[in-house]
């Protein structure tokens, strides 16, 4: 299994990469929501190694309850799209983290239930994982080297849609989009430096509402 150290070369790397990607942000949402997520690298469960911050859902709430995530949520009135990334980070999982931690963007994604999501990638060393119970259930450091598991991911047609839909195979469970399309983006550029669009990729029919 392929694996990342967590140091200060990977940092770098990752910066540059998101820093010479032809980033797409839509300046108009149209009837879509605006709402950003947080990708951020943390050390895993593995000391030296790099990993992701991977969330579930309580079953309580209203939209998406029981799904994966990473966390986010809608941007408020006022804010730009790294402040919702860093103010869900904390209210989300008690990690508090900076402009300066913020190594870059990826492409808007539009979902079936009604968002534009902006994924934030974010460096978190040195950090406690505090989930906030009436919001998450559990939060899990995925090894970015996961991103990398043979067949994944996994791209599936489905009746309801001319679009397949993508899913990830990952240690916890197999997460779909559009957790999915923004972890797989994340892989191609921000890991393995390759220019890969995702919002061609369709969710799943219990993720639409």
């Amino acid at each position: 299994m392929k694996s990342f150290r967590f140091d200060q070369t990977l940092r770098d790397e990752v910066t540059a990469r998101l820093g010479r990607f032809d980033l797409r942000r839509r300046v108009d949402a149209g009837a879509l929501k605006r709402a950003a997520v947080a990708v951020v690298i943390v050390e895993a469960d593995q000391p030296g190694e790099a990993a992701f911050l991977l969330t579930k859902r309580t079953p309580k709430l209203r939209a998406h309850g029981g799904q994966w995530a990473l966390p986010g949520g809608r941007v408020d009135p006022g804010e730009t799209i790294e402040q919702t990334a860093l103010r869900e980070l904390h209210e989300e999982l008690g990690v508090l983290a900076s402009t300066d931690d913020i190594l870059g963007t990826l492409d808007d994604y539009p979902t079936r239930s009604g968002y534009l999501i902006a994924p934030v990638v974010v460096w978190a060393p040195g950090i406690t994982v505090a989930p906030n119970p009436t919001e998450v259930a559990g939060a899990y450091r995925i090894g970015c080297g996961e991103l990398f598991r043979d067949g994944s991911p996994e791209i599936v047609a489905i009746e309801e849609s001319d679009r397949p839909i993508i899913r990830l195979p990952l240690p916890v469970a197999t997460v779909n989009a559009p957790t999915a399309a923004l972890l797989f983006q994340f892989r191609e550029v921000a890991l393995a430096g390759r220019d890969t669009r995702v919002d061609h990729y369709e969710q799943p029919v219990f993720a639409w509402r």
